[in-house]
């Protein structure tokens, strides 16, 4: 009987935010805004995750994934009817019962770990965050008396104008000694306008049984911060990608311009990469050591190894190996693997292709569903011809292969090692190894065709 569980209030519809997906879906630096609050509770060593799960039940479900207990407040009365539809879960196994508001991006592992533990060392049946914003506007005010004890919460439409006054308010951040609890819910009753079970009137059916409940102060206010509507979202979210690109220069990342750097709380980069600005980094990317991104650079879900160089370029899905020089101005599709020491140059687009060990594709080149081998020179202008207008086709280029400028390579077709391919063809079949393949058509020259241009007409030349 030492679990801590916690339960994730995720039901609500969140109205003004205006759109058809559930509240606490809307992502935040790349997760939905609830992971943001079921990670932080993770971190701070809470045993069991139950999520309270109500409009869009089966979107948060299906997007937030096996992981986690769910429970389905069928109709939204409250948030002490919503920890009231988690009680099945609260075992004899369970000793604490934590309370978070899905909505709340900002909230920290740390400052969970720190209510923990005031929690265990006051000994209380129920334990508050509070936090003194700097506009107390719209919050419960906390009540208490001269020994600075909690008293109780009142709500802003309810409190008088000195009760306004007051600079402390409710978090929504509860801790509850489990069987306290529960007897708690027991007496608490819809006793007002809206019909609605209120958690806060645990607080005070607990001090009416003679029990302990205690406030303790949250930090740094701004965690607190509910996510309501598109402003207070875009807000949040840029407080959090200011998180996340400080963690990551104290970690030994140069960052040249953070606020035009945006990346993901699920992105790792490794010591001493330099990511310029107007850089994004967004999904499970990767990034190694001593790399050199951007700027105006976007990589979504990419894996980059070390000492690479990124500049003006945009990948999808890539893996980009160690040491590659990859732009400016090329795109990287999914399912593009660049090998070690590859260059990728101006105007180059690849899809679906594995491009080998030292290979180069310099400038205006499309590479598609390729297999490339070694130090493979590709010319200006070569197009892998993959598509026949019903299906895709491989084009395999072997080691050390040269690709003269201007050449289509018409899919399937296969170029051996070391051969070459004259500027200008376009091949249709394979290129034995060593061979050299040419497609032209036979040169004509019209002798003196530029002075008959010049010449003026004859009468009656242009009747």
């Amino acid at each position: 009987m030492s679990e801590v569980l916690a339960v994730i209030l995720a039901a609500g519809k969140g109205t003004r935010m205006r759109s058809s997906l559930p509240k606490v879906l809307h992502p935040v630096a790349g997760i939905p805004m609830v992971a943001h609050v079921l990670e932080a509770a993770q971190r701070a060593g809470v045993d069991r995750l139950v999520v309270v799960v109500g409009h869009g039940a089966e979107l948060v479900e299906q997007c937030l994934g096996p992981g986690y207990s769910y429970v389905c407040q069928h109709q939204q009365l409250g948030t002490g009817h919503a920890v009231m539809a988690a009680r099945e879960r609260m075992d004899e196994n369970v000793a604490t019962v934590m309370v978070l508001c899905g909505d709340t991006p900002l909230l920290t592992a740390s400052t969970l770990e720190a209510l923990l533990a005031y929690h265990r060392e006051s000994a209380a049946a129920a334990t508050l965050l509070t936090a003194f914003p700097p506009d107390p506007t719209g919050y419960g005010r906390i009540l208490r008396d001269a020994d600075h004890n909690l008293v109780r919460i009142v709500e802003e439409r309810d409190a008088t104008p000195e009760e306004r006054e007051i600079g402390e308010v409710n978090t929504g951040i509860y801790c509850f000694h489990r069987e306290a609890l529960l007897r708690a819910l027991d007496h608490i009753q819809p006793a007002n306008a809206q019909g609605e079970y209120y958690l806060t009137d645990v607080l005070e059916i607990m001090r009416g049984q003679g029990l302990l409940v205690t406030g303790m102060v949250m930090p740094d206010p701004a965690e607190m911060q509910g996510i309501n509507d598109r402003v207070q979202l875009a807000a949040a979210e840029k407080m959090l990608r200011q998180r996340i690109n400080r963690a990551l220069m104290e970690s030994g990342v140069t960052i040249i311009d953070p606020d035009t750097v945006w990346i993901d709380a699920t992105v790792s980069i490794g010591r001493d990469t330099v990511i310029y600005p107007c850089t994004t980094i967004t999904g499970q990317s990767r990034i190694g050591e001593n790399s050199r991104l951007g700027p105006h650079t976007v990589l979504h879900q990419c894996t980059v190894g070390d000492g690479v160089e990124v500049r003006l370029t945009v990948a999808e899905q890539a893996v980009i190996g160690d040491h590659c020089k990859v732009g400016p101005f090329s795109y990287l599709r999914p399912g593009t693997v660049l090998e070690t020491g590859v260059k990728v140059g101006d105007f180059v687009e690849i899809k679906q292709s594995t491009i080998g060990q030292g290979s180069k594709i310099p400038h205006l080149s499309y590479i598609g569903d390729t297999v490339m081998g070694r130090e493979v020179n590709v010319g200006a202008g070569t197009i892998t011809c993959n598509y026949d207008g019903r299906a895709k086709h491989n084009t395999v280029i072997h080691d050390r292969a040269f690709i003269g400028s201007n050449t289509n390579l018409v899919a399937p077709v296969t170029i051996g090692a070391e051969a070459v391919v004259g500027a200008g063809s376009t091949i249709t079949r394979d290129v034995p190894a060593g061979a050299l393949g040419v497609e032209r058509a036979k040169q004509s020259n019209i002798n003196g065709w530029a002075k008959r241009q010049k010449a003026p007409a004859k009468p009656g030349e242009n009747g």
